[in-house]
């Protein structure tokens, strides 16, 4: 027996609409669409059924956990296509549908006056269609009040003319019976901040803030370090893990497999018998002077990103004090991820499918929880493809439920699917291969693909020119115009950005061939002079300047390369979300003066309905206006000065 066939009634009992090619889904509505609150949010679909009777359709959507339902007219654009929208007023975890039914009364109207054009005498027709205003429900009181007395009307006067009216219509839309009314599934949305889409980051570690060589620096360092950051125009201040570092079997200076008295140890291996990941390293300072660092932040307009990385040292108290949460081998020994203990650097990752499961999870909850008291409202996860994805879905799930303003970014450089996968499962954020995109083909087609649907819907990308792990090669030598060539890529090419600390005095010394930073900071302290000569701060103001005063370069979507003869040149265009502001940009990929023609004949600005050419090109770092004239504008850029050039578009 073929158990797929339906009887009669379930067949007769189905859905009388067809709801199909909804936009926007993210794998057919599993994973939730990512928007901006203040951003309308479009749906479009495809809404059919059977016979001549004229539909009608609505977009519906509430707050995940709110229970009364919010209500947008869909309009009918062409081959049974339909499009409505609206508007979130806070961010949240919401729902939206679709619901589609009959107008009997519409349909009854659009019957009755193709009869009457045919002369046809229709008086049983008119008191069919009385007969419906009788029935309708109790709606608006503007509505009840307009059936009721075009039901008069008629009653007095026999006439149709009173239920034909568009009056009537409309009050009849929102007050009849909906017996085939039909919904969508449910389809997850989130609405962010947005700080979601645009930000300047700047990856400090806590220690090496200090002034006294080899002496650690504190969180009061750090307090005193946050004007000149300021002054660069950066918006989030990531941090390094600041919690107490593993006592024992320390890696040394430049990874070295054993560490000399007094090297510091590394951040990432969390816990000690001063605590886990709720406390502070006391070398640090307290957890009062972090509430002073978060303050102090607040007072420059600069948001705390903290450092989130799961994993313990052989030290942490969660080892003695939840020994159910760490997977063991067979001779009963600790399971440890990587450097086995007698080795240096020893971490173990919890097992996140013990027995006692649902209390780690609820634990490291707990962990974001307790810093969000603290006033951190950012997380940068450290290699999460490496823990379970249902957890970052469970967890981000219900941090966000009770807090929607956080921000979680994942720190995972790993296979292209993996990265999508985290930003399905509710990452806000993620890292990217930019690090790493050099050639023009390869940011165009990497910036392509980020920019396209569906995966501009659920995944945002932020631009790291340098990490505290990666050195690229391409800074490796040292060269301003190398340093500036990329900052301005990425402060352009994506609405977020970061760099790590030192990339604005052009630190470019690496473990010879390989990329990671020589001296790193994950083994030892650094002192710096943050005014070194040959240091690229100014330019990064300006950059970070240009950001703010103009939208277009505070997301990445709206995005499109402008084909520019020149292998070395990367130019491209960016629209704000409301189209009030456009920016065209060109970038030096190579030491040598260019000259190139920029073509600009199909570059238009302005509002739907009022889209213009563009006339002149004002350059945002020097305020010069130039006209467009024969479609383009013939430019020279010496990247030995500046590897970039901004313009605005001016019609």
């Amino acid at each position: 027996m073929n158990k797929t066939t339906q009887t009669v009634e379930s067949a007769a009992a189905g859905a009388a609409f067809h709801i199909e090619d909804v936009y926007p889904l993210v794998d057919g509505g599993r994973f939730a669409v990512k928007r901006l609150v203040g951003e309308r949010v479009e749906v479009w679909a495809d809404i059919y059924r059977d016979g001549h009777g004229i539909v009608a359709a609505a977009l519906v959507w509430r707050r995940e956990r709110d229970r009364e339902w919010r209500r947008a007219a869909m309009s009918q654009h062409s081959n049974d296509r339909w499009a409505g929208s609206f508007l979130p007023d806070q961010p949240g975890r919401y729902v939206y549908a679709i619901e589609a039914w009959t107008d009997e009364f519409a349909t009854w109207r659009h019957e009755f006056e193709r009869k009457q054009k045919n002369g046809a005498d229709l008086p049983v027709d008119a008191i069919e269609g009385a007969g419906m205003l009788t029935k309708a429900h109790a709606g608006a009181e503007a509505a009840a009040g307009v059936i009721l007395r075009q039901c008069e009307y008629f009653l007095q006067t026999g006439e149709a003319t009173p239920l034909l009216t568009e009056e009537l219509k409309d009050a009849m839309a929102d007050s009849q019976s909906r017996p085939d009314l039909t919904r969508s599934p449910l389809f997850p949305l989130v609405v962010d901040r947005l700080r979601a889409r645009n930000g300047a980051w700047y990856e400090l570690v806590p220690r090496s803030q200090g002034r006294t060589p080899g002496q650690y620096g504190t969180l009061k360092d750090c307090i005193a370090r946050l004007p000149d950051i300021a002054a660069m125009g950066f918006d989030v201040v990531s941090l390094t893990p600041i919690h107490p570092i593993g006592s024992g079997n320390r890696k040394g200076r430049n990874n070295a497999v054993a560490s000399a008295q007094g090297d510091p140890g590394n951040p990432y291996v969390i816990g000690s018998a001063q605590g886990g990941h709720d406390a502070v390293q006391p070398e640090l300072g307290t957890l009062e002077d972090f509430r002073n660092f978060v303050a102090a932040c607040r007072q420059l307009d600069i948001e705390v990103a903290l450092d989130f990385a799961i994993q313990c040292s052989p030290d942490h108290p969660w080892l003695t004090q939840h020994p159910q949460w760490f997977d063991r081998r067979p001779d009963g020994s600790m399971r440890y991820t990587e450097n086995p203990p007698g080795r240096s650097d020893a971490v173990v990752i919890p097992d996140f499918s013990s027995e006692d499961a649902g209390s780690l999870w609820n634990a490291l909850r707990d962990i974001v929880l307790f810093w969000i008291e603290q006033g951190v409202t950012v997380f940068r996860v450290d290699s999460p493809h490496t823990k379970p994805f249902r957890f970052w879905e469970w967890l981000i799930h219900d941090v966000q439920l009770r807090r929607p303003d956080v921000i979680f970014i994942a720190e995972a450089i790993t296979r292209p699917k993996l990265m999508r996968g985290l930003a399905k499962l509710g990452f806000t954020q993620s890292y990217t291969y930019f690090t790493w995109r050099t050639q023009k083909w390869e940011l165009e087609q990497y910036l392509n693909e980020l920019t396209a649907y569906p995966e501009r819907d659920f995944h945002r990308p932020n631009f790291f020119v340098n990490t505290s792990d990666i050195l690229p090669y391409h800074l490796q030598s040292g060269e301003a115009w190398m340093f500036k060539s990329r900052v301005a890529l990425a402060a352009t090419l994506s609405g977020s950005y970061g760099i790590y600390n030192g990339f604005e005095l052009r630190e470019h010394e690496p473990l010879p061939g390989r990329e990671e930073h020589l001296h790193s900071e994950k083994y030892e302290i650094r002192v710096r002079d943050w005014d070194k000569p040959g240091n690229i701060k100014p330019y990064i103001r300006e950059l970070n300047r240009v950001r703010r005063e103009n939208t277009a370069l505070q997301q990445t979507s709206n995005l499109r390369f402008i084909q520019v003869d020149d292998r070395n040149i990367v130019s491209f265009v960016k629209e704000s979300v409301n189209r009030t502001n456009c920016v065209v940009v060109a970038i030096a990929l190579s030491r040598e003066v260019r000259e190139f023609w920029l073509p600009l004949t199909d570059v238009q600005v302005g509002m739907s309905g009022d889209r213009r050419n563009i006339a002149a090109l004002e350059n945002l770092m020097t305020g010069e206006r130039s006209p467009v004239e024969w479609g383009g504008i013939r430019l020279r850029i010496d990247p030995m000065r500046d590897p970039a050039m901004l313009f605005r578009c001016l019609a």
